[in-house]
């Protein structure tokens, strides 16, 4: 038994479990409050892709096989083979988990899996796959047959079920509840009684006095209101509390009344104070009328929706909050999948990742399209770098795993440093990514740094690729720099993913195909591996939403008694930005794959376009511009290779001879030597070590020169000198 149970309501996602209730359990342990988690996405999931599942799902479209005849040919070719899939589902399961990895072969032998409509995409998926090896194959032809059996639910079982989300519709810009509402008074769906089952069995074993449910999407909104409901008539003497991404950005002015039949409480933002108020107020002994003390925290007082922020307590700071606990979590029964040929996309769906923050909010905070009204954004705290190292070798022993994404809003360059730097000194082996801005600290050094710490890929917000509407977007970032940096990323061995966005106010169509022409430039150079185009959305919190006629659109406005972000608006230009939607992602995905670069922009489009007046060199041009060389005498500066083997040699000249010094080095890729004379060989060789990226205090570039002034001259000869050039191009870096 636990007072608390958090809970995950479906769907989310299937290789990792989202970390909201993992955040809030690491805080309740630092609290000693006993809490136990569940990811009901995950078990619903498992518990419909299992043959009895199937057989189930079978049993019961046979009604409907019997009294309509308006079944797609699709879903009977699927009924018709039932039994097959049936036979294959819990073993093709069990591969996804990484269970059964002698599967890919049979998967791949192409007799094995059943194959439907989704399988007819099989000769464009060879050729955008071709090089992937037999898992990866084998995973996205598993991937296609559970991608089938969903088309068949969605047409057969219930129209709302999705992977990663659950009728969404109904908490898209849901400004009204009525027709949530009005839903929910319908008889539970198919998919409800899976997952109502599943948490009628968690309560009673649990048997909480608080239910926390997170709602991170609008796709998991209805489900978090069905298990509220549940709770409710069965459980009525439990409460209920809602937080997540969700209520943190669409129910800041929630006022109807309704809500609060199924819910007790909707905490904002940070949850970690607001939940241990609640903790406070349900556990207490006796029982109290009413909620005293509260932060953020709507709930109904004298018969009205409330807002109730009355303590004097401040929120934690983030060195407070503790390390995510993922235990109780069905954490080797996560399944990956490789959905699309988009590199980025993979991680996403593929592999286990514990998820961590570097920082809380966003150190920019300027983007005008971006939600820096908010506290999720606008208070920027960043977590010290050996803590935040400390809670990765926790995550690893707890998980097993070593993969990290860091889920910033834009991780800090300074602060991935000295990660990377303490990374490396604890000599640990971990694989991580993030999310950045493409700023120019991001120098080809700092980078190579990062990938050595185990940085595989990283993110970031191309938007448009127009410097006009960057600069009206206060991205703080010029097409020049995101060129170089991008180049950087991509050399050290570092994938690089760009967020694209089109039909952002005042946008013209010149400077839509213009954005396109640059994408190309930046695919065809090699510097950017993956991408993807979002049309512009407009948000509540956002500048652009908060003052729109600033922007030159015009909003749409409704009464708002429920959820509240998304807002629709017509744009005062009278273009039709969806019309570009095609040819712009059409396009991206065959640059994606290295290919199409010759052909003219107007071939993805089926009405005319103009040409682009961008140079076709013009990102190249970018890229070819002479590096300034300067000494930056606060730069740190590391060793990232071993200590050098030694030979001492003479050298004669016109009857003159001096001792010389060669230095062999050894890393895992090459061999390389220098020579140097004998003292400066003796000085370096005395100097590496305390360069060494071991070390806890780090050297700069301006110790190394007062060092080397103290015996010789003129030491800007020394570092660009070929010797030294050729330890910088093997690991000696500025950063």
């Amino acid at each position: 038994m636990k007072d608390i149970l958090l809970i995950t309501p479906p769907f989310t996602q299937l290789n990792t479990p989202y970390p909201a209730t993992a955040y809030i359990k690491g805080f309740l342990n630092t609290k000693n409050i006993a809490a136990f988690q569940m990811d009901l996405g995950i078990e619903v999931i498992l518990e419909l892709f299992s043959k009895i599942g199937l057989q189930s799902i079978f049993e019961y479209a046979t009604v409907q096989f019997e009294s309509s005849n308006d079944i797609s040919e699709n879903s009977e070719r699927i009924f018709t083979l039932q039994s097959e899939y049936s036979k294959t589902i819990d073993s093709v399961i069990a591969f996804l988990q990484g269970k059964n990895p002698s599967l890919a072969r049979q998967i791949c032998s192409g007799n094995f899996l059943p194959e439907a409509s989704r399988f007819s995409q099989l000769d464009d998926m060879e050729w955008a796959f071709g090089n992937m090896g037999m898992q990866d194959k084998a995973k996205h032809l598993a991937t296609l047959y559970l991608e089938d059996l969903s088309d068949f639910i969605v047409e057969c079982i219930d129209e709302n079920f999705g992977f990663s989300r659950y009728a969404e519709r109904l908490g898209r810009s849901a400004n009204s509840f009525d027709e949530l509402h009005q839903e929910l008074q319908s008889e539970p769906t198919y998919i409800d009684v899976i997952t109502l089952s599943i948490l009628n069995d968690r309560v009673k074993s649990i048997q909480p006095k608080l239910v926390l449910i997170s709602v991170p999407f609008p796709g998991n909104l209805y489900s978090a209101f069905r298990c509220a409901q549940f709770i409710k008539n069965n459980y009525p003497e439990i409460n209920i509390s809602m937080g997540g991404g969700f209520p943190n950005t669409e129910l800041r002015e929630i006022k109807d009344k309704r809500v609060f039949d199924f819910f007790d409480f909707i905490t904002l933002d940070d949850g970690e104070l607001p939940v241990e108020l609640l903790v406070n107020h349900v556990l207490n002994s006796p029982p109290l009328e009413g909620l005293v003390e509260a932060k953020r925290t709507f709930l109904i007082e004298n018969n009205e929706v409330t807002y109730k922020n009355n303590t004097l307590k401040h929120d934690y700071k983030q060195s407070e909050v503790g390390t995510p606990d993922y235990s109780d979590l069905c954490l080797d029964k996560y399944i990956s999948v490789i959905e699309i040929a988009n590199p980025m996309h993979s991680l996403w769906s593929d592999g286990r990742w514990n998820k961590l923050t570097m920082a809380h909010g966003c150190y920019w905070g300027k983007c005008t399209f971006c939600d820096i009204s908010l506290d999720y954004i606008k208070i920027y705290e960043p977590v010290a770098a050996k803590l935040l190292v400390d809670r990765m070798e926790e995550l690893m022993l707890q998980t097993g795993e070593n993969g990290f994404h860091f889920v910033d809003e834009a991780a800090p360059p300074a602060l991935m440093r000295e990660v990377a730097l303490e990374i490396l000194r604890r000599d640990l082996v971990v694989t991580w990514w993030t999310n950045i801005r493409f700023e120019k600290s991001f120098t080809y050094d700092l980078c190579l740094l990062l990938k050595t710490s185990g940085c595989i890929a990283v993110s970031g917000g191309l938007e448009v690729a127009s410097d006009r509407l960057l600069q009206l977007i206060k991205k703080g970032v010029t097409l020049e720099q995101v060129a170089k940096v991008t180049r950087n990323l991509t050399e050290s061995g570092i994938m690089v993913h760009a967020y694209l966005m089109y039909g952002y106010p005042t946008q013209t169509i010149q400077e839509t195909i213009d954005s396109l022409e640059m994408v190309r430039q930046l695919f065809e150079l090699g510097v950017l591996q993956s991408g993807f185009w979002h049309q512009f959305a407009m948000t509540a919190h956002s500048p652009v939403g908060l003052d729109p006629e600033a922007f030159g659109v015009i909003p749409e406005r409704n009464e708002i008694t429920f959820a509240n972000n998304d807002i629709n608006f017509k744009d005062k230009t009278g273009i039709n930005h969806d019309k570009f939607s095609f040819g712009l992602k059409k396009s991206l995905f065959n640059y994606m794959h290295g290919i199409c670069f010759d052909y003219e922009l107007q071939d993805w489009f089926d009405f005319k376009i103009p040409r682009t007046k961008i140079d076709p060199d013009y990102i190249s041009n970018c890229l070819e511009q002479e590096q300034v060389f300067s000494l930056k005498l606060n730069a740190k500066i590391v060793w990232l290779g071993m200590n050098p083997i030694l030979e001492i040699f003479t050298k004669s000249k016109k009857g003159n001879s001096w001792e010389m010094m060669k230095l062999f080095f050894h890393d895992k890729k090459v061999s390389f030597e220098i020579v140097l004379e004998k003292e400066k060989g003796e000085w370096l060789v005395r100097m590496l070590p305390s360069l060494s990226v071991k070390n806890q205090a780090v050297s700069t570039l301006g110790q190394l020169k007062t060092s080397y002034e103290s015996d010789f001259e003129d030491f800007e000869l020394f570092w660009y000198s070929k010797p030294i050039e050729t330890l910088k191009e093997n690991g000696l870096l500025l950063i």
